[in-house]
């Protein structure tokens, strides 16, 4: 994949923080029951602008970190969860000390991370019986109108991974991966869901004569679903994703 769209998000880091559904916290609650009881010491990595770290922050006891190689998307994770270190790094090479970690997240972020050398550099951080999580908040495109959306707008790489039927891949030292899924509905006004779309790899490196195509075609759609109220009920499905360090 191409690193310059796996590295392109700062650049729309208010829209992501806005555009971005938050993730289930009984999906993230799933992803960390596989830890050791008791331990809380955990690394949100691909953090971006903190989507995934304010729930995890929730955790009775936890200790999280954050690690992106972006620092605007960094700067606006410290700006809407204060309180946890940041620290810029990549799934592949992380700044941490070997052993340090219960386990290792990563929020709509391993489809642009290499596998073998990701699982082998989170394996280092994380303890032996800790764990890697992996978890996605994905359209359900079983609904007709939503894969109209994505037509419009271009599929991701998370979307083709995940709806794959492979699925992520996990290597040593991780092993027997685990999956859950929570079906749920975002309401979202017709700014929203622009800022969703402008958030995305694909419209970050498009030209402004197809932003501006893909922004009328949208508004089409929002026009012919969209409910009295201003808004828009979009279905996702959260996958999500557990293996522990052997």
């Amino acid at each position: 994949m191409s690193a310059d769209r796996a590295t392109s998000f700062g650049a729309q880091a208010e829209n992501y923080e806005a555009g971005r559904p938050e993730y289930p916290f009984e999906a993230v609650a799933w992803m960390l029951d596989a830890m050791p009881h008791g331990s809380r010491r955990i690394a949100d990595v691909g953090a971006g602008t903190g989507k995934l770290t304010r729930v995890l922050a929730q955790a009775p006891g936890a200790e999280v970190v954050a690690v992106d190689p972006d620092e605007t998307m960094l700067a606006t994770l410290r700006r809407s969860v204060q309180g946890v270190p940041t620290f810029r790094g990549s799934a592949e090479r992380l700044p941490l000390p070997d052993a340090s970690l219960d386990a290792v997240v990563l929020g709509q972020a391993w489809h642009w991370v290499e596998p073998v050398a990701a699982s082998a550099e989170i394996g280092r951080v994380v303890r032996t019986d800790g764990v890697l999580g992996l978890i996605w908040n994905i359209r359900d495109e079983r609904v007709e109108w939503v894969h109209r959306l994505t037509e419009i707008m271009h599929s991701s790489p998370a979307e083709n991974l995940v709806n794959g039927p492979e699925g992520p891949r996990i290597e040593a030292p991780f092993a027997d991966a685990e999956t859950q899924t929570w079906e749920w509905t975002r309401p979202m006004t017709r700014t929203q869901l622009h800022q969703m779309a402008l958030s995305r790899s694909y419209l970050i490196a498009a030209s402004p004569e197809e932003r501006a195509e893909i922004a009328s075609a949208m508004d089409a759609l929002f026009d012919e679903v969209g409910l009295g109220d201003g808004t828009i009920d979009l279905p996702y499905v959260t996958h999500a994703f557990r293996a522990v360090r052997r």
